[in-house]
């Protein structure tokens, strides 16, 4: 899906609830003092946003997370209707994420979105990967056999359908709805723009 922008002033209030003693610092990349901040809405079986997490998210790490620019939040967004072990993966990376791992885990997710996206039952392979984190293996496979983080993950996905995100990966950055896999020159541009307006005295 190639990427298009919506404006969408509608969305400013919708994610206070995230900024409430930063409960997502943990699926965070980039100071929460930087002027512009992506929540990127993303299903970890979504072909469009491996395309993205493996191709693009490196570049904007690069050129605006590392440089203090940009702040990027994950949300959950599993279309378990298209994606039937999105939200099992999704529950994955938020118990790697009460390890403080949840960077690692997006990483190998996406990387082997192939191998375990096909699987009547990923859980062992959720495990395996664990494992190449150096997570605490007991640890990651009670989160994961108890559904600990399933509320969560629901929650997020909520949060997604009511801010009008209806297609992974959609990117709602400063009150507005970036959706698809648009690739580094349109990021650039959204970015750079953002970043001036709220950083230029006027």
């Amino acid at each position: 899906m190639t990427g298009r922008i919506l404006t969408c002033t509608a969305l400013l209030g919708l994610w206070n609830v995230l900024a409430q003693s930063d409960p997502v610092a943990v699926r965070s990349q980039g100071a929460a003092s930087a002027p512009v901040t992506i929540y990127e809405m993303s299903d970890f079986q979504c072909p469009y946003c491996r395309q993205f997490a493996l191709g693009t998210l490196p570049d904007i790490e690069r050129d605006y997370i590392a440089t203090g620019k940009v702040r990027l939040v994950y949300i959950n967004f599993p279309l378990m209707s298209l994606h039937p072990n999105a939200e099992r993966a999704a529950e994955a990376a938020m118990c790697a994420a009460r390890q403080a791992k949840f960077w690692p885990m997006h990483d190998l997710l996406f990387r082997h979105q192939d191998a375990w996206a096909k699987l009547g039952a990923p859980e062992p392979y959720f495990r395996s990967l664990a494992d190449s984190t150096g997570l605490d293996h007991g640890s990651f496979a009670r989160c994961l056999d108890a559904h600990a983080t399933l509320a969560e993950v629901r929650a997020d996905a909520e949060r997604c359908r009511r801010a009008g995100a209806q297609s992974t990966p959609t990117f709602y950055v400063e009150g507005g709805l970036l959706e698809g896999a648009a690739p580094a020159t349109v990021f650039h541009a959204v970015l750079d723009s953002i970043y001036q307006s709220k950083t230029t005295p006027h």
